[in-house]
């Protein structure tokens, strides 16, 4: 694969966002469906995806005052959102809106129906604006598929405004990420002018390290960074797990931060650079080090989540602690072989944890990640590895990286209906 293709990836995928990415999602759709209505809706239907029930059930929405759910996420795009911001489209919602947003989701009908889709990432928002002296009422609709700011149709009184070829999907606009393997990304990685990536990486350690520290600072969730601080501080590896699990805890509670995502997630985002960071500053490297180590994280958490897609039942700290086991093992030795190692210890000791949703407990699995990551290079540095034919574990490290694309697509697919069905109370 070429540099510029390389670049490309990097691009899309390291993009900043406020707020969980599926919450976002619909109020991006929500703040979409109001612009072509003209006004605020006086009722919503939402046709929603299993998983982005899932992962909007338990979050909290940044600047609506604490709100959770799909409505609330609705309800923030229509009043506060700003459609031209895409994922950071509530980012900016001033706090005395937070009362307006509120009474619009607790007076105003939204019906949320689970659809029938064969797409994970699913949101149709339809509309209505209720004519004044009996005549027929006015409607905007918004369909975003695959991807969390993809818009694939778009209609108003009968008219269609936008709609994508039949069958096609985001992911075809997008990079291959199909050819994406460990020898290539750690060559990219060694020989890309540091100047190229310094503007997206910044912004990856900035905003990422922001929100880790207003995790430690405040109390958020279930302070899985604090509590694992408090009995183990002065740990560097209990550090990286810390500061990870922070912006999580903050992120998952309604933290108006923005974070840098990956692979459509901020917790993905959080857990492949803030650990990376920890063991850079710890080490004393220079800049350029540092962003060949988190380049190489963000691309293997990248091949792996390319198997598996954006959302899944397998959950996406995993792939991402990988990744920053990866980036670690780069800083403390460089080559193939303890990349690639430790990639495959890692998956080996976690893969299949699933994915329950967005929540506090993001955090915990996030800390369970990042310690397998690092785990995974300190078996190869003792000469101790799991071996093709040990579990879902093969021949190459790409190999094994893609024997996770088929357990979480095919393998974890009646478990994402069943964590649904346990989440929804068999309702959906």
């Amino acid at each position: 694969m070429s540099r510029k293709a390389y670049l490309s990836i990097l691009e899309e995928e390291l993009r900043p966002a406020t707020g969980c990415t599926e919450p976002i999602a619909l109020a991006y759709a929500a703040a979409r469906m109001r612009d072509l209505l003209g006004a605020w809706p006086t009722r919503v239907r939402a046709e929603v995806s299993g998983n982005i029930i899932k992962n909007v059930k338990s979050v909290v929405v940044p600047n609506t005052g604490g709100l959770r759910g799909i409505g609330a996420a609705i309800a923030a795009g229509i009043v506060a959102g700003d459609a031209e911001k895409i994922l950071q489209v509530i980012a900016h919602a001033p706090e005395e809106q937070h009362a307006a947003i509120q009474r619009y989701a607790r007076e105003t009908p939204i019906e949320v129906v689970c659809a029938d889709s064969p797409r994970l990432l699913d949101i149709r928002l339809t509309g209505w604006l209720e004519a004044s002296q009996g005549g027929e009422p006015s409607y905007a609709a918004v369909h975003i598929a695959d991807s969390h700011s993809c818009i694939v149709r778009e209609e108003k009184d009968g008219r269609l405004l936008l709609e994508r070829p039949s069958g096609s999907s985001p992911e075809d606009c997008l990079t291959d990420r199909s050819t994406l393997n460990v020898a290539d990304i750690l060559e990219f990685a060694n020989t890309i002018d540091p100047a190229e990536v310094a503007g997206l990486l910044d912004q990856q350690i900035d905003c990422n390290l922001a929100i880790a520290q207003a995790g430690l600072d405040g109390n958020w969730g279930a302070n899985i960074g604090s509590v694992l601080l408090e009995y183990d501080a002065d740990n560097l590896q209990t550090q990286a797990k810390a500061w990870a699990a922070a912006g999580s805890d903050a992120r998952m509670s309604g933290c108006e931060l923005p974070v840098v995502i990956l692979s459509g997630s901020g917790n993905q985002g959080i857990t492949a650079s803030v650990p990376v960071v920890k063991y850079a500053g710890h080490l004393g490297v220079d800049r350029e080090k540092l962003y060949r180590a988190l380049l190489v994280s963000d691309l293997v958490t990248i091949e792996q989540k390319s198997g598996i897609g954006r959302l899944s039942a397998y959950c996406g700290a995993v792939s991402a602690g990988v990744g920053a086991g990866a980036g670690i093992a780069y800083l403390l030795d460089g080559s193939f072989e303890a990349i690639a190692h430790t990639i495959v210890n890692a998956v080996a000791i976690l893969s299949g944890t699933i994915c329950d949703g967005a929540k506090p407990s993001c955090a915990a699995k996030i800390a369970a990640s990042v310690d397998a990551g690092i785990l995974g290079y300190h078996m190869y540095k003792a000469s101790q590895e799991f071996k093709s034919g040990d579990g879902i574990v093969t021949k190459g490290v790409d190999g094994t990286i893609a024997n996770i694309g088929v357990l979480a697509t095919e393998g974890m697919r009646q478990t994402d209906r069943t964590i649904l069905e346990i989440m929804t109370e068999r309702c959906c």
